[in-house]
């Protein structure tokens, strides 16, 4: 199963992380399908950036967000618009 998950790069002390589709079985910073997105916890207020078209066409494809991932999909507003479809 695919899932869209956050990957951490970023130095020591100071994350930040890329949204990513990998297989669910993969390791947190292993083989990745696509990257998606980016989120940088540091900033105030944290910075979510998302191809909102390949976030929809992963998830009507079977993809399922991680918890973490599907909060950020529900401040964007990205889950409001799929129910609605």
């Amino acid at each position: 199963m695919l899932r869209i998950r956050l990957s951490r790069v970023g130095a020591k002390k100071k994350p930040s992380y890329r949204i990513v589709v990998a297989d669910s079985r993969a390791p947190r910073d292993g083989a990745i399908v696509e990257q998606v997105g980016h989120y940088d916890p540091m900033t105030n207020p944290p910075t979510i950036t998302m191809d909102e078209e390949k976030v929809v066409k992963w998830i009507s494809n079977g993809a399922q967000p991680s918890e973490p991932v599907e909060g950020m999909l529900k401040r964007m507003g990205i889950l409001e618009r799929l129910k609605m479809e």
